[in-house]
């Protein structure tokens, strides 16, 4: 019989329900709001607050990838003026500043751009006082992760989740240093990256994140 933990998720649509049962402590609770890392994290956490019964929204998180290996995250920035820096990337590969904030000011942009397309005037979803599950689609360097979760406590929100389908067992580990708790389904050795571990791993559109938001007709 083969092994279900090893095995990929059909897309984020079922990596969602499959997260869902591991949070379901969390079901029908007023205190609980799912936030979700655009655009990969949203199919997957509308799953999770759909079966929670509890509101979810976007939370706009930008990775800052190492230029000429976007793919490698040399850090990431969101909303609030959070900018996280991996400094083992950074100094390994001898990046200096002045490129970080290049990269930064590019991403900054490309944040504000998706706040307008994704929320519109609608205003954030106040955090305070609240448990607050981040969602994303998977794990790897957690360097976007780890920006969602500084910034998400800079609202003084009670508790802080970090929930994934997936994810590299070092970087879940390391991310529960910072939130208060880290519920990952999976945790494959050897991990490589997130899209291995999903049959269906198309990029979500922009359209796609409104729609999950309810934003378009």
């Amino acid at each position: 019989m083969p092994n279900v933990s090893s095995q990929p998720f059909r897309d984020r649509v079922e990596a969602g329900e499959l997260l869902a049962a591991k949070l379901a402590d969390y079901r029908d609770r007023d205190d609980v709001v799912v936030l979700a890392l655009p655009r990969g994290g949203v199919p997957v956490a509308r799953e999770v607050a759909r079966t929670l019964a509890v509101p979810f929204d976007v939370f706009v998180v930008r990775k800052l990838g190492v230029p000429g290996h976007e793919e490698l995250a040399m850090g990431a920035i969101a909303t609030g003026g959070v900018r996280q820096v991996n400094r083992h990337v950074v100094d390994a590969l001898g990046i200096p500043a002045n490129v970080i904030d290049v990269v930064a000011e590019r991403e900054l942009r490309e944040l504000e751009r998706r706040e307008q397309a994704y929320r519109g005037n609608r205003a954030p979803m106040p955090l305070t006082n609240k448990t607050v599950i981040l969602v994303d689609d998977g794990l790897a360097t957690g360097s976007t992760m780890r920006a969602a979760v500084m910034a998400a406590r800079q609202q003084q929100p009670a508790r802080v989740i970090v929930a994934v389908p997936v994810g590299a067992a070092s970087t879940c580990a390391d991310l529960a240093t910072e939130a208060d708790d880290v519920v990952c389904v999976r945790t494959p050795d050897p991990f490589i990256a997130v899209g291995l571990w999903y049959h269906d791993f198309t990029p979500t559109t922009d359209h796609e994140v409104r729609a999950l938001l309810g934003k378009d007709t």
